[in-house]
């Protein structure tokens, strides 16, 4: 009976612990290149977002996108700050960002600013298009940092980093493939000007032929003729 006694208390132990345990623990704050492996075709366009997810408390944001300029060329950057006007950004307004494009390289920084609340969830910093090409593959090399909205109690009252997680994205370009009924087309031509050549060689070596005998024949005529002449 004590035995039976001291295991309901041991599970009765665990039942009450597990749920505060697992309300203890956060969710990992991540900052991603989406969709982080992407294959495409040479000369192909393709959009990738810079992501925040599972974030609390955020108040400003940097980041640093750049890439293989010998394999991608950037096409366009829409900024996605503001929920008010981007319902799938992050941060509220009013907002300061600035922004920098150099060969290879994109960065932009962004701060709330009273009466701005701060920010929890997921969202998107920027949506970028790339246009791929040549072959290869080209990492999507992605440096971010993220600050908190300082509480008032907070001395000094400043932002604080918050800790988070960055996944880089990877493009992969390859040559197009050629539709079957395109290569059966190329081979259908092909064909037919090897056999256009073909023809062509037979015809003059026919003609060749044809010459050669006509001379000889020539030729026998003239003997006999000559023959009888005799």
């Amino acid at each position: 009976m004590s035995k039976f006694l001291s295991l309901t208390i041991i599970i009765a132990t665990l039942i009450c612990y597990l749920p505060l345990h697992a309300k203890a623990q956060t969710t990992e704050t991540i900052v991603k290149v989406d969709p982080s492996v992407i294959s495409v075709t040479v000369n192909e366009s393709f959009v990738v977002n810079i992501t925040v997810i599972n974030v609390q408390n955020l108040y400003g944001v940097e980041a640093k996108v750049s890439w293989n300029t010998s394999l991608l060329q950037l096409v366009d950057v829409d900024i996605r700050l503001g929920v008010q006007s981007h319902p799938d950004g992050v941060l509220y307004e009013p907002i300061f960002n600035i922004t920098e494009e150099d060969t290879g390289k994109f960065t932009i920084a962004a701060t709330s600013y009273n009466p701005a609340p701060s920010f929890n969830g997921s969202g998107n910093i920027m949506r970028m298009t790339f246009h791929a090409i040549d072959i290869g593959e080209s990492v999507i090399d992605l440096e971010t940092k993220l600050y908190d909205y300082p509480p008032p109690d907070r001395e000094p009252r400043e932002s604080l980093p918050i800790p988070h997680t960055t996944i880089d994205g990877t493009v992969n370009a390859v040559i197009p493939e050629i539709p079957n009924t395109i290569t059966l087309i190329t081979l259908f031509i092909i064909v037919t000007i090897i056999l256009v050549f073909l023809m062509k060689i037979n015809r003059y070596f026919s003609r060749q032929k044809s010459n050669a005998t006509d001379k000889i024949n020539i030729q026998k005529f003239n003997i006999s003729s000559v023959s009888e002449a005799l």
